[in-house]
């Protein structure tokens, strides 16, 4: 079993990391494009059997916890689309792209992965921006349009690229802090990050135990 883990930055992952030598690890960068990029063309070459992306998020659920780790179901591209006098719409709201052209389904990034129905985490629905910030109209336009849990910079971009090349692939989050809370010090990403490494170990576990997961 060939797992490919990455990550944006390496602080998120690197307590696990540190213990294991068997993963191909890659660090995209924040963002979407770098991650398009980064994963494109690493898929490529070591043609792993499953891509794990690991990281945290904010939350936009009042019913999620800061430090909870969850599995991402679906993700959208968040901020592609059009605003006129601060009326913001998705381009799958446009005429402009077809909600239902391969690989989006009614606009989302849907993961078919058997792994949602043996793992006991939460399964979230998760938007990807390319700005995150303390704006209440973004985030206000975020949940009419998309009705999210989480909010990420890259994790579209996993879908994205794990659904063109049939590749297994699962998002795993851990909640560092609420969305439009720019107060650091009510954020929680140490204790974000410890929980996500432990339920790393846990999930690859049982990906060794499970075997590949195949995208028809």
């Amino acid at each position: 079993m060939r797992i490919l883990l990455t990550a944006a930055t390496k602080e998120e992952i690197e307590p696990y990391t540190i213990t294991n030598k068997t993963i191909d690890v890659l660090i995209t960068g924040v963002g979407v494009p770098t991650t398009l990029y980064q994963l494109q063309k690493t898929i490529l070459t070591i043609q792993p059997d499953i891509v794990i992306q690991a990281g945290i998020a904010g939350s936009f659920a009042n019913n999620l916890s800061l430090g909870e780790v969850v599995l991402v179901k679906q993700d959208a591209f968040g901020d592609i689309g059009m605003e006129e006098n601060k009326e913001f719409t998705p381009i799958f709201k446009s005429n402009f792209a077809d909600a239902n052209e391969f690989p989006f389904n009614e606009g989302w990034l849907i993961n078919p992965s058997e792994l949602f129905s043996v793992s006991k985490l939460n399964n979230v629905k998760a938007i990807t921006v390319n700005k995150v910030g303390d704006s209440e109209v973004q985030k206000n336009q975020s949940i009419i349009h998309f009705s999210p849990e989480i909010e990420t910079m890259e994790g579209a971009a996993l879908h994205f690229i794990g659904l063109h090349q049939k590749i297994p692939f699962i998002q795993l989050r851990s909640i560092s802090n609420t969305v439009g809370e720019r107060d650091k010090s009510k954020w929680k990403i140490k204790e974000a990050i410890g929980n996500l490494n432990k339920e790393l170990k846990i999930l690859i576990d049982l990906i060794n135990n499970e075997h590949p997961f195949e995208i028809n």
